[in-house]
């Protein structure tokens, strides 16, 4: 039998670690990601739980056509459903080969787009020096790879015409706690060292964000919160880890009845916000 812990007991203290001074650049990544992320159930539930949330927004839930900016974008997806809505579709990803994917899922789908997909390999950064304010911005999977999260939120809120929207996804430092306790890493968790270094080719993130803060941060902008959902709060804690197609159904539609939902949105892998900007 363990023993009791006192809760006077020495608390483990988290050793100082190195502080993280650049963005993580997923070059080379790209057939990592398609293999771990977007090809697998995860990647398709998150999909779909985004494309449902994303009707909240007007212009998408009456068809009518927008400019979007799709920034970070990774290898298209979010582009391309954009894009295929009829939407005007600016693509930025830093990363050269992803770039290159994307490009290639556009070149394919072209057909369907009302209008070709304008690509850049922009940083979030540069941004407002390039490009002009969008009815829409989309920023999804991004702030968790930047050594300064925060500094990204009044660049969004610029990137917003008046009476823009933002659709900003990030990853939850309370599902990556969560998920770590979970799994058994038990010491990792004590020390709360969950975040990763951005070394090697793993796809830990270098800054999980705490919800609250975001939020905070977003409505310092001035922005309007429009809705909070929790992206995959059961999915990563199934025991059976290849569900029928029948039971992945089953699955989300359990993700969709409970992801804006207290408590349960909190616990998602990742953080869906939907934020409005008021008219000039």
């Amino acid at each position: 039998m363990p023993r009791l812990i006192s809760p006077f007991a020495e608390v483990v203290v988290a050793a100082p670690r190195t502080k993280i001074t650049t963005d993580k650049i997923f070059d080379g990544l790209a057939q990592k990601f398609r293999n771990n992320v977007y090809g697998t159930n995860k990647g398709w539930l998150r999909q779909h739980i985004l494309s449902q949330d994303l009707q909240r927004i007007p212009f998408i839930a009456d068809q009518k056509s927008c400019q979007v900016l799709d920034v970070g974008g990774g290898l298209g997806q979010m582009s391309d459903w954009f894009a295929q809505q009829g939407h005007q579709v600016v693509f930025t990803e830093p990363a050269t080969d992803m770039r290159a994917e994307a490009i290639n899922l556009f070149t394919a789908q072209q057909n369907s787009y009302a209008a070709p997909v304008q690509v850049y390999n922009y940083r979030l950064q540069q941004l407002e020096a390039h490009l002009s304010p969008a009815n829409i911005v989309v920023c999804h999977a991004v702030l968790e790879w930047l050594h300064e999260p925060q500094a990204a939120l009044p660049i969004l809120a610029n990137m917003m015409q008046p009476e823009g929207w933002l659709s900003l996804m990030f990853f939850n430092e309370h599902g990556l706690r969560f998920s770590n306790i979970v799994k058994g890493n038990y010491d990792k968790a004590l020390r709360d060292t969950l975040d990763g270094t951005g070394q090697r080719l793993r796809l830990t993130p270098i800054s999980p964000q705490d919800p609250e803060t975001v939020l905070s941060g977003l409505k310092a902008q001035g922005l309007e919160i429009v809705s909070v959902a929790g992206i995959r709060i059961f999915n990563d804690y199934l025991r059976d880890k290849t569900p029928s197609e029948a039971d992945l159904e089953k699955v989300q539609a359990l993700e969709w009845r409970y992801c804006h939902q207290e408590p349960y949105w909190r616990l998602g892998r990742y953080i869906h916000v939907i934020a409005r900007k008021p008219a000039a």
